[in-house]
């Protein structure tokens, strides 16, 4: 029976930082993006796809509120709504001509899908998920001052906004993914999920936070009982005393070790933490699997075993 894997794209597989934002660009970086997918499905592998959608939905925001005299703005799921169809959109257009030219005759679909999180949940107290372009420090201020955002400096790469990331806790759509995973790819939970929570009467509702999706591709995982959790980012390792002189990146993380290191600061929040945390959730609901963090240039080796970090139980 095929190994199934959830793969996390990362922000570098959907657009480049030396391009411009266009749709145009984008679809180029997600083609590239593709070749590297149908690679794995031609290993034999079942997939399913969860991308990003923190710049994209930021700019669908943005665009809402410079034209709010002329269209009345969209609220924040229904912004995230869009993100998911369109980089669904361009997933879908890429990966299928990837796997035609490996004459690989497999369905590919995108699925609007909903994540249910708690009203209650502190994160919505706390907002730390960030979203949109980046800013300088003076634009930063300008905008709290001017729209009441919250910025916040992002790994020293400038200042985003943030907004609320509350905990995934149940995907509305699992059961369709769930039917369709056996015969087609699917691209779901995009964006980690559009956040809804459920009324008393069973009604969902939409709210505005987004969810990070390397968490909504370990719910994914656990969903459909997959085999490996592999998520993508920009470098082939975990490392330690990152972009220090003493950096060590990391080709084996147990449970154990990624505790102490989360403890002692090493992994940076919005960054590498919770691809860490997403992957230590996986192995500790499945000790016998594992789990992968790795670059996309590097996916297919780290599958050999002749890249990345990998994250077990022990």
């Amino acid at each position: 029976m095929a190994e199934k894997i959830v793969i996390a794209l990362g922000g570098n597989a959907l657009q480049s930082c030396k391009s411009d934002a266009t749709a145009e660009s984008q679809l180029k970086v997600v083609k590239k993006t593709c070749e590297y997918l149908a690679d794995i499905s031609c290993m034999g592998y079942e997939i399913g796809i969860v991308h990003g959608n923190g710049p994209q939905v930021g700019r669908i925001l943005l665009s809402y509120e410079m034209s709010k005299d002329v269209t009345p703005p969209m609220p924040f799921d229904v912004c995230g709504a869009m993100s998911q169809g369109y980089i669904g959109y361009h997933i879908q257009e890429g990966l299928k001509y990837a796997l035609n030219k490996r004459n690989r005759n497999i369905p590919v679909v995108s699925l609007v899908t909903q994540t249910v999180v708690e009203k209650k949940d502190p994160a919505f107290n706390d907002p730390t998920k960030p979203i949109g372009k980046f800013y300088t420090k003076e634009e930063a201020e300008k905008l709290a001052e001017e729209k009441g955002y919250i910025m916040k400096e992002d790994s020293g790469r400038g200042y985003r906004r943030v907004v609320p990331s509350p905990k995934p806790r149940r995907i509305v759509e699992i059961d369709a993914i769930r039917a369709l995973w056996p015969t087609t790819i699917t691209i779901s939970v995009g964006g980690g999920g559009i956040p809804v929570i459920q009324k008393n009467n069973g009604e969902l509702q939409g709210v505005a936070a987004v969810i990070d999706k390397d968490a909504g591709a370990e719910l994914l995982a656990e969903g459909i009982d997959a085999d490996i959790l592999m998520i993508l980012t920009e470098v082939e390792k975990v490392a330690i005393n990152f972009n220090k002189p003493d950096q060590i990146d990391l080709d084996h993380l147990s449970l154990e070790d990624a505790s102490r290191y989360i403890d002692e600061g090493q992994f940076a929040p919005g960054s590498m933490l919770p691809k860490v945390q997403a992957a230590m959730r996986f192995v500790r609901r499945y000790p016998d699997k594992k789990a992968i963090i790795t670059s996309l240039d590097k996916a297919v080796e780290a599958l050999k075993g002749e890249a990345g970090t990998v994250i077990t139980f022990a």
